[in-house]
């Protein structure tokens, strides 16, 4: 468990500039860009390229995350090079010795990897948390869905990772159906690393709302 005043927010599903910008400005210590083709976040990495740009030459401290599901290694690694991103986060059925590889082509860049939850922490075909505890510097845990990767705006039970905290032996983030109403109870329940929000502080689908995000990010950091 960590200390909830070093708490760390990630805003998630970011595409444009303006609404990267109003994060930054409400809080967000971590912005998330989805390059998943199938999902209705996606954005390009010319996009992503400017808005990380601009954050550059404005000095944020922000750190910049981007979000592959499934994807070739080489199309992984391009891609962040080619946007100067901090993180990468894997969502789909990524093997350690593909977390590795990825990990390896790009010195310096944090992995998180993503994990399901229903009754339990949903293994990843044959493979288990802990078989990526030497290949990966994050976990992300999120509500289990037949047919969407996330941004579900659903959440499942958090006692889930409450009881099987023993077997995280990673810094995690919480996520899957949070928003301004709940965050601080999920703070306070599970006591993760970070959160992670993405349909959680929109009004319209893709469009971020500035008080929405400022609630969240307050009762996250305050819990």
């Amino acid at each position: 468990m960590f200390p909830m005043s070093d708490l760390k927010v990630k805003i998630c599903g970011v595409t444009s500039l303006e609404d990267a910008v109003m994060a930054c400005k409400c809080g967000a210590d971590l912005l998330g860009f989805i390059f998943a083709p199938e999902t209705p976040r996606v954005v390009s990495r010319e996009t992503v390229k400017d808005i990380v740009d601009h954050l550059v030459r404005e000095s944020a401290k922000v750190k910049t995350v981007g979000l592959f599901k499934n994807a070739r290694p080489h199309d992984v690694v391009d891609t962040v090079n080619y946007c100067g991103l901090d993180y990468i986060q894997l969502h789909g059925l990524e093997k350690p010795s593909y977390c590795r590889s990825v990990k390896d082509a790009v010195p310096g860049c944090k992995i998180i990897k993503a994990f399901k939850v229903k009754e339990k922490i949903l293994s990843q075909g044959y493979y288990r948390v802990d078989d990526y505890e030497d290949v990966v510097d994050y976990f992300v845990f999120d509500t289990f869905h037949p047919e969407m990767s996330g941004g579900t705006g659903e959440s499942f039970d958090w006692n889930v990772l409450v009881k099987e905290s023993a077997k995280i032996n990673k810094p995690f983030f919480l996520a899957g159906g949070l928003d301004h109403l709940n965050v601080r109870e999920s703070v306070e329940t599970v006591r993760p690393y970070g959160v992670d929000v993405s349909s959680g502080v929109e009004r319209v689908p893709r469009e971020k709302d500035e008080n929405i995000l400022k609630e969240f990010i307050q009762n996250a950091k305050e819990a």
